[in-house]
């Protein structure tokens, strides 16, 4: 994807982020107990995409349903904290702040440094989009945050080495050597994030709802599960 078309993607991203705050303080307004709405998070091993998986979903979720989804990832949430104006209106519609999000951090973030505070900051913008509803919530550890969410269903992609490193260096246009290299320079990273900021280990089974093999399942076959999984109302026991 060229940096132009990256930035109109994010753009169409944080507009339609904007959209479903304003139609959840519409809801509010009009009803002292909205009804609980599904959130869909998508954690994605490094070489995995996850954001064509999440546009699929979303685009099916709303032919469907009739009702909007928003895509929430880093890319984002950065370009939301550029704009002080758009972020304060989202959580203001969004609630902002909320109790589930003091005892959250209370429990699983402790001893700050530098680089804790900003994935704190990350954290007081995720949890109100979650709790709000109708998002999909991309990396950024939103399936461990969101554990004791009822409404959140949590899914992984994963896939072996070798499609990883074909398809990221296809993608890329670098070599598979190349592509290898930092395919597991960035799994490391991602992990290690993981483990020192929410002491979990991101590869655990049993953090998500369903995990799919990349290497064998399309990315539409993957929306369609997913879309299923949402709609059919599944919950795990």
């Amino acid at each position: 994807m060229s940096p132009l078309s990256l930035v109109a993607s994010i753009e169409k991203r944080l507009d339609a982020l904007v959209e479903l705050s304003r139609r959840n303080q519409r809801i509010n307004v009009m009803t002292d107990r909205a009804p609980e709405q599904p959130t869909i998070t998508i954690s994605r091993e490094f070489g995995c995409e996850g954001l064509p998986v999440a546009a699929r979903v979303q685009m099916l979720l709303q032919e469907r349903t009739g009702v909007s989804w928003g895509i929430l990832d880093r890319a984002t949430l950065d370009k939301m904290a550029q704009n002080r104006d758009v972020s304060e209106e989202i959580f203001r519609n969004l609630g902002g702040k909320n109790r589930f999000l003091d005892e959250a951090m209370s429990t699983i973030l402790t001893d700050w440094t530098s680089d804790k505070d900003y994935y704190q900051h990350l954290c007081n913008q995720i949890i109100p989009f979650a709790r709000a509803g109708h998002v999909i919530i991309i990396g950024v550890g939103a399936g461990i945050l969101t554990q004791k969410m009822s409404n959140c269903h949590k899914f992984r992609i994963v896939a072996p080495m070798e499609f990883k490193v074909k398809s990221f260096a296809q993608r890329h246009h670098m070599s598979e050597d190349e592509a290898f290299k930092l395919i597991v320079k960035q799994q490391k990273q991602r992990n290690a994030f993981i483990t020192d900021f929410l002491d979990r280990d991101v590869t655990d089974p049993t953090l998500y709802d369903v995990i799919f093999n990349r290497a064998t399942n399309s990315v539409d076959q993957i929306a369609e599960m997913i879309c299923y999984h949402i709609q059919s109302g599944q919950r795990k026991a």
